[in-house]
């Protein structure tokens, strides 16, 4: 679990950190923990900025699928959300 916890900012492209790891390189887990991350971190309120809401966050999982995030991973996120009508809980 500390290995999911210190990938999950480590991008596809290698423009993650803390070690710039890419592609098969980082863990599954912490590829689906990235993307679910980004949704939750955008869709939330933060002390530094408001929330951005669900469809920018998704719009930005969208725009990074195969290139930063987890292709599969993406795909099964953005499938909870606009087919599934997944929402999150307030």
């Amino acid at each position: 679990m500390a290995e999911v916890a210190r990938q999950h900012h480590e991008r596809l492209d290698g423009s993650g950190y803390p070690r710039g790891l890419k592609g098969i390189d980082i863990i599954l887990e912490a590829r689906i923990t990235a993307v679910a991350d980004v949704v939750e971190s955008m869709s939330s309120h933060r002390p530094y900025r408001p929330m951005l809401g669900i469809d920018l966050a998704l719009e930005e999982i969208e725009r990074g699928a195969g290139v930063i995030y987890d292709a599969d991973a993406a795909a099964a996120c953005l499938r909870l959300f606009r087919e599934k009508g997944y929402v999150s809980a307030d």
